[in-house]
Order: C-alpha cells, then structure tokens, then sequence
C-alpha cells in the first residue's frame, strides 16, 4: 500500500505527519511501542526538514510517500531547502554527558538511526530526500 501527504513547512503540520504514518501503520501487527518508536523517527525527521532545513517557511513544502506491506514499513520526504544533511558529518552525542549537563536538544538524529533499520539522505541538488526502512517482519519463535 503506498499513501502521500504534502504538508507545507510549519510545525502545526507535525500532528497530520504522525496521524499519515500512524493511519498508514494500523493494519500491520505491531505493539504499541512498535508503533510509537516509528512515529517518533518520522516525527522527529519531519520537524528537523521544518526548522532546520526549511526554516518553516510556509511556502516551501515536503512530499511524504509511505510504502508498507506484510514485511517493510519505507517512507520518503522530499523537499527543496537549499540546505542538504549529510549524514556522514553527524556524530553521536555522548548521552551520559549530555545528561549530565542537563543539555537539551542534539539527540534526535540519534533516536532516528536507533529506531529505524536504514537511514538515508541523498540530494540530486535541486530536491533533497529522506528514506527511512523499518523491518515489520515477526520474529519466528
């Protein structure tokens, strides 16, 4: 089943992404936790296009494509920032530390690569993409 949403950049359309992906994931057999870890990855992924790429300008948009089946949840967001995340300059914060400090922010790149099974950013230099793949095959028991 593939589904798409176009949102425009505004953090007020973060609650349709997570309703998209939560509608689209209804039919698999996940656990709640399941469930809420995959939203939490786009979410957080969606928000970072919004602010940091885009700046929320509103008339610059993102274009969610959902594909999901028995055994794959994969989701592609699209947009156009002049802006690019290259995944290989991204280095994991020290979590222990940044607890310590009582830091706030920095670590949600860290729970997408955590929750998800692949990460990808590519860039043709005029759209920007973002794939994330999570296995939703059952374990044989």
């Amino acid at each position: 089943m593939k589904n798409a949403l176009r949102i425009s950049c505004s953090r007020g359309n973060l609650k349709a992404v997570r309703d998209f992906v939560t509608a689209s994931l209804l039919d698999c057999d996940l656990s709640n936790l399941q469930l809420n870890q995959i939203v939490l990855a786009v979410d957080e992924v969606v928000a970072n296009l919004i602010i940091h790429a885009n700046g929320e300008d509103e008339s610059q948009f993102l274009d969610i494509a959902i594909d999901v089946d028995d055994q794959l949840f994969a989701i592609e967001i699209f947009d156009n920032a002049a802006t690019y995340y290259n995944p290989s300059t991204y280095q994991e914060p020290n979590l222990p530390e940044y607890i310590r400090r009582g830091k706030r922010g920095g670590v949600g790149m860290t729970l997408v690569n955590r929750i998800m099974d692949r990460v990808e950013f590519t860039s043709n230099g005029s759209q920007n993409v973002c794939r994330l793949y999570k296995s939703l095959a059952q374990p044989l028991p």
